[in-house]
């Protein structure tokens, strides 16, 4: 088998249809063998009637796969264990793909030129958007409502990593890497950060010196969610944000004998909560303003992550 597309799925029954239906679509040289995994995180939904209808269609191309414990991550890497592809391409269980997307998402891979691909996610239809929101430009933020992951018309080798709803890998890099983390990403436990469980992953295999492609041409449609283009809802995603920031890199000893918190809990202070504060308190715009109070969510965030690592009472 030479690719498996793995997608995980919770209670979204009424969008992995059309997301199933647009895979069935695609596009690949005669002789590629390739395969859609479907893992069921749990679902109380329809979910498994959806996937196993695709299953029947197209016998030999869909398979269903349960996972029972809730988090991504679990569904994630039970995926990649059940994968029977050299190949392992992601994306998210509410996106559309182009016929051609396969193909140039995978194609690098099969050839041996990197060991990763972040391919191009667009807005599947722009919305009307509340004043404080922007989605491009210096204080873009929404990435949040629809993964979005546009670096332009050009293949490039990544400098950053690309994320879950559009990305690929090959399956060896598990192997060698190992899975994704479990301590973070969507998760029904309170105290697993939402995201980076995708992103993180990818600065691995970066920070050990492989190569990760951006690849335009494999382009998803990702839906802009309207009950998520609320301030509280952004707020609550950058400051588990800053959780995860901090619990990627994980406790760390002291320094020349100081207590590690005692020195980062000040500087993050310093650095990013108070100058974010003041931007925020001095800026007029409605999109610079509500972007650096996003910020401010990001220190508490880490600051909390900070506690939680050194067991400190220091911060709140």
């Amino acid at each position: 088998m030479d690719i498996t597309v793995l997608i995980c799925t919770r209670n979204r029954a009424s969008t992995l249809r059309d997301c199933l239906e647009s895979l069935t679509d695609s596009q690949l040289p005669q002789g590629v063998q390739w395969e859609v995994v479907v893992v069921d995180n749990h679902s109380s939904d329809q979910t498994c009637e959806v996937v196993k209808e695709f299953c029947h269609l197209l016998p030999g191309r869909f398979r269903y796969l349960y996972e029972a414990t809730p988090g991504k991550s679990y569904a994630l890497n039970a995926g990649i264990e059940a994968a029977k592809g050299s190949v392992v391409a992601f994306m998210d269980d509410d996106v559309k793909v182009t016929s051609t997307w396969l193909f140039h998402l995978t194609a690098p891979l099969l050839k041996g030129e990197c060991a990763g691909t972040g391919g191009r996610t667009l807005p599947e239809k722009l919305i009307p958007l509340p004043s404080w929101l922007a989605l491009s430009g210096p204080y873009a933020l929404g990435g949040i409502l629809a993964a979005m992951f546009d670096l332009g018309n050009e293949a490039c080798e990544l400098d950053r990593a690309p994320y879950g709803a559009n990305m690929a890998f090959r399956r060896s890099m598990f192997e060698k890497y190992g899975g994704f983390r479990v301590d973070l990403g969507p998760s029904p436990c309170s105290d697993v950060p939402r995201p980076n469980e995708d992103t993180e992953f990818g600065r691995r295999l970066m920070a050990a010196g492989e190569r990760l492609r951006y690849e335009p041409l494999a382009v998803v449609y990702h839906p802009i969610s309207a009950e998520r283009i609320e301030k509280n809802y952004f707020l609550s995603w950058w400051f588990d944000y800053g959780r995860a920031s901090m619990r990627e890199g994980g406790r760390k000893s002291d320094i020349f004998g100081v207590p590690r918190h005692w020195i980062v809990i000040p500087k993050i202070i310093l650095r990013f909560l108070i100058p974010s504060t003041i931007k925020w308190a001095l800026s007029i715009r409605p999109q610079r303003r509500f972007y650096k109070k996003c910020w401010i969510w990001v220190a508490l965030g880490q600051m909390r992550e900070m506690r939680r690592l050194y067991g400190t009472k220091a911060v709140g």
